[in-house]
């Protein structure tokens, strides 16, 4: 049987309890067993980090220390896959290059908050994204300073943005594949709250996503 820890907890706003619970759920129906975890120091127990298959991070701002992010990036490092989605993981510890740097990206903005934009599917034939076309979502357009290297499976473009008109005309990336040492990595900024996961591909995406990362 696949394992996988989910650790969630950070800023209140994201709904990490609850939009880890979904995945949760996911993850139990493609059968593996799963443990939910509200301290970083889950990343501490080697033994179960040693054990998994998939990490879920989904905690968003807060600190990590220096002994927390190693046991996390050790054992990506050595092959435990990671998928994680919007602020829980494109946005935790703000301070911190070397966990931005396994995750390939880092969110910067959300111009004028909650809006109206569209996912386009730009690399079809990758079995993350396969038979998905493009779709709507309704909630913050994540602006991201991202990894050059990144396998990038589907974007957005913003327009008619008021708030920082600069960015009109951008094309962002959404989510995407990569590797960090002997693991995979998965992320995809969908999924402000826990609804946005009512969005049927923002839902299939992060599930594929999850069961890629876990090979």
């Amino acid at each position: 049987m696949k394992r996988a820890l989910i650790v969630y907890g950070g800023w209140d706003g994201h709904t990490p309890r609850e939009s880890s619970e979904i995945m949760c759920q996911l993850l139990k129906k493609e059968g593996f067993e799963v443990t939910m975890s509200p301290t970083l120091d889950s990343y501490l127990d080697k033994a179960l980090m040693d054990s998994l298959n998939l990490i879920v991070p989904c905690w968003t701002m807060g600190q990590i220390t220096k002994e927390q992010r190693q046991g996390l990036l050790n054992a990506i490092a050595g092959g435990v896959g990671v998928a994680g989605w919007h602020g829980g993981m494109g946005d935790a510890f703000r301070n911190d290059c070397d966990y931005q740097f396994m995750v390939g990206g880092q969110w910067v903005a959300h111009p004028d908050g909650i809006i109206k934009y569209t996912v386009n599917i730009t690399r079809p034939s990758d079995p993350i994204v396969k038979g998905l076309k493009d779709f709507q979502m309704e909630s913050e357009q994540y602006y991201m300073h991202v990894d050059p290297s990144n396998e990038v499976l589907a974007t957005t473009t913003f327009t008619g943005i008021k708030s920082a008109a600069w960015v009109n005309g951008t094309v962002m990336p959404v989510c995407w594949k990569r590797v960090y040492g002997q693991g995979r990595v998965f992320y995809s900024s969908l999924g402000h709250v826990a609804k946005d996961f009512d969005v049927p591909e923002a839902k299939e995406i992060q599930r594929r996503g999850m069961l890629w990362a876990a090979k």
